[in-house]
């Protein structure tokens, strides 16, 4: 069976993810193009007797190579000389888009032009003329609604015919190509003005508003957190019975194996009791916020939250974009720090990757949530309602993000100075989400990613853990050495020698913290809180938990990342140090301010 080499090319937000996913199904995977560290997509389909493999090329608005993923369009098109290339255009922003259509063309002939989101151009009175705009760029023009699969298998078509087709020369230089785009874009799109834009510029007024603006994100990120905070609540109480009455059942079927005691006691209390602890604390949260925030994205409202932002942003001297990728860093920093791919300025890159782990990811999250909780209870003797612990959880981010806007700051005035740069941030079209693909995109690319990530730690993380429990030197075992080393630079800092323990040895996932402090104290109790307040936590020792575990090291999938976004082992040690030195430094001015008003009030 031949192969046709296709490439699908186009502009961010114009659905080509969309169009990839609907063509190759689960038939793709994720890799690195030779040499950049860029990635791309590859899926395959069956059409007419072809096997039919396609790259999406990363979004780019050009071919300029103004920044990596521009590069990585442009060499892989010169390249690799596909046999087809699909170009992506959004019918309602058709001008823009053919500016990187016409450039394509000049290289290649074997195009073929998806025209998508046909649906949402008619529902704001749009239309276009393919036949026209067949002829003016000189190769197929196929409409499509890919979200609702329309089109697709005419598209398929299209594929199989260019790639067959004899070669032909492709499209001679144009000089002015932003005067061009926009001269076929007029020929071809017809605007109805009684509907253009109505519902758009009402929902823009609510949501990008110069008044309401902050006001609704702080009430849609508030709803964001109650809905996770109580669905993951249910979620983490029947994996914790779950897993309660597996972990017997593993013992004893180990035991069966005529294994060792303490073979088995290695595997199931140190493996398999910190694995099964780290997915019920991780998974709940994943799977109600990663398909809530892939909810926000399906909309179109979080490319407006980075617009919002830009102007804070911009005057600390970082970029607007720099707004997704924090968010991005609410599920995991390693993502974040691989989304600071979409900033073109190399300075403003660095600024948002040094300072993506000061929002605290989706491992952190729960340790968080305790922590607020413990700081109520200590306070008022209650627990927290989930309408509380939400509000508490969006004062936290509110304060990373004063911070991170801080660091950027002094960062910028001084060991990366520079101005700011220009950049084009998309707003697409508010778009009725797809609750079905949102659920397969948030469990397969986002949560079994991260949660794979975390579980391939804290197997090996659980088995460290029990020997360090079960090695002896002299009359204590190691893990008891360690804590007594760590002890007085613990109490220095406001905590004491487990929390610090704790820390260091977390640094493979953040989640294994918690179990790692009740392994530290030597309680096998129920109530993770009474086991603290046994072993002397205060209001004060709560607060500056809580603040390191906002602002230290990075975990170590993060640190590996960040080497590899950066390529540097200097960039690396100071995203590894700032955050570090900053949590280190707000847990003495805690301490410290305890003992003066301790002093000044007695």
């Amino acid at each position: 069976m031949n192969t046709i080499r296709t490439a699908l090319a186009g502009n961010p937000n114009v659905g080509k993810s969309t169009v990839f996913n609907q063509l190759t199904g689960l038939h793709q995977h994720t890799g690195n193009w030779p040499g950049k560290t860029v990635e791309t997509k590859t899926g395959t389909f069956e059409h007419q007797g072809y096997t039919v493999e396609i790259t999406d090329l990363p979004g780019t608005y050009s071919l300029d190579t103004h920044s990596p993923e521009e590069a990585v369009a442009r060499d892989f098109l010169t390249a690799e000389r596909p046999d087809c290339v699909v170009i992506v255009c959004d019918c309602v922003t058709l001008s823009r888009n053919l500016i990187l259509a016409l450039q394509i063309l000049m290289l290649t002939p074997r195009c073929v032009l998806c025209l998508n989101l046909m649906d949402e151009a008619g529902r704001r009175g749009i239309s276009a003329d393919t036949d026209t705009l067949s002829k003016l760029l000189g190769c197929p023009v196929i409409p499509c609604a890919a979200r609702q699969k329309k089109g697709l298998d005419l598209l398929r078509d299209a594929i199989a015919e260019t790639a067959a087709a004899p070669d032909k020369p492709p499209l001679p230089p144009i000089q002015d190509i932003p005067a061009q785009a926009e001269a076929i874009a007029a020929r071809v799109i017809r605007e109805n003005p009684e509907t253009l834009c109505r519902r758009e510029q009402f929902w823009d007024r609510i949501f990008i508003g110069r008044r309401t603006a902050y006001p609704v994100m702080a009430l849609l990120v508030l709803a964001v957190f109650w809905l996770t905070i109580r669905g993951a609540g249910y979620l983490s109480a029947g994996l914790e019975i779950l897993f309660d009455s597996l972990l017997p059942v593993c013992s004893r079927f180990l035991s069966r194996l005529s294994l060792p005691p303490l073979a088995v006691s290695f595997l199931t209390d140190g493996v398999l009791a910190t694995l099964t602890q780290v997915i019920a604390v991780m998974l709940p949260p994943m799977a109600v916020f990663f398909p809530l925030f892939t909810l926000l994205e399906d909309l179109g409202y979080l490319p407006r939250a980075a617009f919002n932002l830009d102007r804070l942003f911009a005057r600390c001297g970082a970029c607007g974009k720099q707004a997704l990728t924090m968010l991005m860093g609410l599920g995991c920093n390693a993502a974040g720090v691989t989304g600071c791919r979409i900033i073109d300025s190399p300075r403003e890159r660095k600024l948002a990757i040094l300072t993506n782990t000061l929002i605290p990811c989706n491992g952190r999250l729960p340790m968080v949530l305790f922590l607020t909780a413990a700081l109520v209870y200590l306070n008022t003797g209650r627990n927290t309602s989930h309408g509380l612990q939400a509000v508490l959880l969006l004062l936290v981010i509110t304060l990373c993000t004063v911070v991170t806007l801080a660091l950027c700051r002094l960062l910028s005035g001084t060991v990366l100075r520079g101005s700011v740069s220009a950049f084009t941030l998309e707003l697409p079209a508010y778009r009725i989400p797809q609750v079905g693909q949102i659920l397969v995109r948030s469990v397969l690319d986002r949560t079994v990613l991260v949660l794979g990530r975390a579980v391939s730690v804290a197997a090996p993380a659980g088995g460290i853990l029990w020997l360090l429990h079960h090695i002896t030197v002299g009359n204590a075992t190691l893990f008891s050495h360690l804590i007594r080393l760590m002890d007085p630079l613990g109490h220095f800092f406001g905590m004491d020698g487990v929390i610090l323990t704790a820390f260091l040895l977390s640094l493979p996932a953040a989640e294994i913290f918690l179990p790692l402090v009740l392994a530290g104290y030597g309680s096998t109790g129920s109530d993770a809180l009474e086991i603290l307040l046994a072993n002397h936590w205060t209001g004060v020792t709560v607060l500056c938990v809580l603040w390191f575990t906002l602002f230290h090291w990075p975990c170590s999938t993060t640190i590996l990342t960040i080497r590899k976004e950066t390529g540097s082992w200097k960039w690396t040690a100071a995203a590894v140090i700032l955050p570090t030195l900053a949590g280190l430094a707000g847990c003495l001015l805690i301490r410290w301010g305890a003992v003066f008003c301790g002093l000044l009030f007695s």
